[in-house]
């Protein structure tokens, strides 16, 4: 096997990009989820923790790990909150997702990384190609919604701290619009390993 190629796929909330990423792994390859990641080291890392208590107040962690709710409504009310929280936990994510591609890459021809703030974090040059999954505001904001979990004032809130995807589509080496539902997605996700078939080669 040559070299694998690292490709990250990512899209604003609602975008579908981890509906993306599921079609992927549905497919044999693996998809390492920065978000995730990022969630794992707010809980498990001490130096993280003190960092985020220090910058956000101690009420960002209680019995049950991270306060999610208050830490979101400290961080996404505006671009300060986003850029201090970025620059605590980016450097630790970056470096498990470092060390987990290389181990992946010895295994797969293709290995994912599926995150929300590929741009946000300065993150492009990691990898070979970035996949950028998009779809119109209303449309994330309606989908988010109907999962049940934020209000409609918080996920615009959150949309106002990610860069916009019309600059995004600028950067990115593929970009797939999802608004066509499931089927549609998926398809796009087998068309993007047929792209990475020609390029690869």
């Amino acid at each position: 096997m040559g070299k694998s190629l690292v490709v990250a796929v990512t899209g604003g909330i609602g975008s579908g990009k981890s509906e993306f990423c599921g079609f992927l792994s549905e497919k044999g390859y693996p998809v390492i989820n920065a978000d995730k990641k990022a969630k794992d080291i707010l809980l498990k890392d001490e130096s993280v923790r003190k960092k985020i208590i220090s910058a956000f107040g101690k009420n960002a962690y209680d019995l049950s790990g991270v306060n999610t709710a208050y830490l979101a409504e400290k961080v996404f009310s505006n671009p300060e909150g986003v850029n201090k929280i970025n620059s605590i936990v980016h450097p630790a994510v970056i470096k498990e997702i470092d060390g987990e591609v290389k181990e992946l890459s010895k295994k797969s021809k293709y290995v994912f990384v599926e995150a929300a703030l590929i741009y946000e974090a300065a993150m492009e040059d990691m990898f070979d190609y970035v996949v950028l999954v998009t779809a119109p505001a209303e449309t994330r904001i309606k989908r988010v919604i109907q999962k049940g979990k934020m209000t409609e004032e918080a996920i615009r809130k959150r949309m106002e701290n990610q860069i916009p995807d019309e600059e995004k589509k600028e950067w990115a080496d593929f970009s797939f619009e999802n608004n066509s539902g499931l089927d549609e997605l998926k398809k796009k996700a087998d068309f993007l390993i047929t792209l990475l078939n020609l390029v690869a080669v």
